[in-house]
């Protein structure tokens, strides 16, 4: 017997169906490419969103054509999510900050009929564009009157002549809601990118589990500013969920340092940020160095990659803003785990309590999570067994575009997808990564965990970035080193950190030199590009071999 209720597909055009007529007149905002503000409704952006897919139907883009963005966080952007998905074809999101050939490559394995750039990235397009045969236009993300001349880019246009030459009057289609909604590919740091093609079913319901209490807490108070770029995982899905509460967002564009992020933030009563590590610890420092403090700002959703113990406890002690330490993956749309207290731990004393909220967090409703030894077996949720970290739910990868699935089954024939990361699972169900199962260190039949290197480094006050990698050793396999970017005008040697680590750690697991850098290189995401810090330091020899 089936139930009698209605049936109606979950689609990512009755998201700003929803804003427009619930949410009309709530705000986005947009620092633009042109350094303006830029201010407009949801009522706008579902008005402009019609005219992007009726602009669309004029060029015959076919329903699941790739339709590919090269641009900042900012309104035009959204109305591409919107406009492009919601007309039935795939939004591609592509990384400006890959090379131009992995870009070229991107472009051609999707197959992109049309991509919209912001002029930012006009060299970009510039040298891929005679690369890419499949693109029939090239849109430029500005107003008529400021395209670029003679760029040599055929079919270039401004997006607001191509839009503007649309009517707004556009009935939104309904389809299957498993159609593939949009394309993201990962960052490529071994071999060619691998795409994740994502549907409108996994988005909606990705984008209603991020509005619970327990995972982002979003809601029609709040105003939304997504530093993590809308190129990287849907700007891990905010865009999707804005429009879903009906929250006010407010996008920072190209200017991400410290100081203009924090004016925006406080200019435009920001209750909730999104981002990764690196720009926090940017916003840290200009708030720090100038005495100030946030007024509307209550919680920030760091991802990306692990955040140190002494960021959580800047934001909270010093400034009162609560951490939300979020895990997850592209393969993953991305959320997969998030760390919030249960009622139960209420009454630990405060330690304790940050000894949890340090962690990955807990799974939600959507997704699940184990942890498997060598042979497949799934270990004990103790807090003190270490597995590779395996997932699975409405929202994870089943296979890669154009390629193979990468899912183990278990004993009752499920899929899980294996994220690469080794972690513990306490009896709570809070997961805590450990390590890349790439980064982990072996040092005499034992795993050091880089990360638990790196968090006690970045707690010192003069470090302003640490990476931990092992190094060759001929009795133990393998030994920590920790490079380390000192903060400008700091002082620092050697010796200070090493003794830094006493009474922090195992002695055994304290690393055998520091290595000072200029800066620890990143990959395309923001995260730590370990395989070029290996690359520099291939020449490196352990004190004493």
């Amino acid at each position: 017997m089936l139930g009698l209720m209605q049936n109606q597909p979950l689609l990512i055009s009755s998201l700003i169906r929803f804003a427009e007529r619930h949410h009309g007149d709530a705000e986005i905002v947009s620092r633009r490419v042109e350094g303006d503000l830029h201010r407009y409704t949801y009522r706008d952006l579902a008005r402009r969103a019609r005219q992007v897919a009726k602009a669309l139907d004029a060029m015959k883009v076919a329903a699941s054509d790739r339709v590919a963005s090269l641009a900042w966080n900012g309104y035009r952007h959204m109305e591409l999510y919107y406009g492009v998905s919601g007309s039935e074809r795939v939004l591609h999101t592509i990384n400006p900050r890959l090379h131009p050939e992995q870009i070229a490559w991107i472009v051609n394995h999707a197959e992109d009929q049309v991509l919209c750039f912001d002029t930012t990235f006009l060299p970009i397009i510039q040298a891929v564009h005679d690369k890419c045969p499949t693109v029939r236009k090239w849109i430029a993300l500005c107003d008529a009157d400021r395209l670029p001349a003679d760029t040599g880019i055929p079919n270039l246009e401004s997006y607001e002549a191509w839009i503007g030459a649309q009517g707004d009057d556009y009935d939104w289609p309904d389809f299957d809601e498993n159609t593939a909604s949009s394309l993201c590919y990962t960052s490529g740091t071994t071999g060619n990118p691998k795409g994740a093609l994502y549907s409108h079913r996994s988005t909606v319901l990705h984008a209603f589990a991020a509005a619970l209490p327990d995972v982002m807490n979003i809601s029609a108070r709040d105003a939304i500013l997504p530093v993590v770029p809308m190129f990287h995982v849907n700007a891990w899905g905010t865009p999707y969920t804005a429009a879903l509460a009906g929250a006010k967002v407010v996008f920072p564009g190209p200017a991400l340092d410290g100081k203009s992020i924090y004016e925006l933030i406080e200019a435009e009563g920001v209750t909730m940020a999104a981002g990764v590590p690196t720009v926090w610890q940017m916003l840290l420092n200009h708030v720090s160095a100038n005495g100030l403090k946030f007024h509307s700002l209550n919680r920030t959703i760091i991802g990306g990659s692990a955040c140190p113990p002494a960021m959580i406890d800047a934001f909270q002690d010093q400034y009162g803003v609560t951490v939300l330490h979020a895990w997850g993956m592209t393969e993953m749309s991305p959320l997969g785990s998030l760390s919030t207290l249960k009622n139960k731990h209420l009454g630990l004393p405060r330690d304790e309590q940050m000894k949890l909220l340090q962690k990955q967090g807990r799974a939600f409703h959507g997704v699940d999570l184990k942890i498997v030894n060598a042979e497949g077996q799934e270990q004990p949720w103790d807090g003190k067994s270490y597995g590779d970290l395996m997932a699975r739910g409405h929202w994870v990868l089943h296979s890669y575009y154009k390629g193979s699935s990468p899912l183990v089954e278990d004993e009752r024939g499920h899929g899980w997808f294996p994220t690469g990361d080794v972690a513990t699972i306490d009896p709570d169900g809070f997961m805590q990564i450990t390590d890349r199962t790439k980064d982990v260190i072996k040092s005499g039949g034992e795993w050091i965990s880089s990360i638990d290197i790196e968090n006690i480094a970045m707690a010192h006050p003069a470090v302003a970035m640490a990476a931990c990698i092992g190094m060759p050793h001929p009795k133990w396999d393998e030994r920590p080193i920790i490079a380390v970017a000192k903060k400008p005008g700091a002082e620092l040697t050697r010796e200070e950190l090493l003794k830094f680590y006493e009474g922090k750690t195992a002695k055994w697991q304290i690393p055998d030199d520091v290595v000072f850098v200029d800066a620890i290189p990143l990959g395309a995401t923001g995260k730590m590009l370990k395989t070029k810090l290996r690359e520099d330091l291939k020449d490196y020899k352990l004190p004493g071999l």
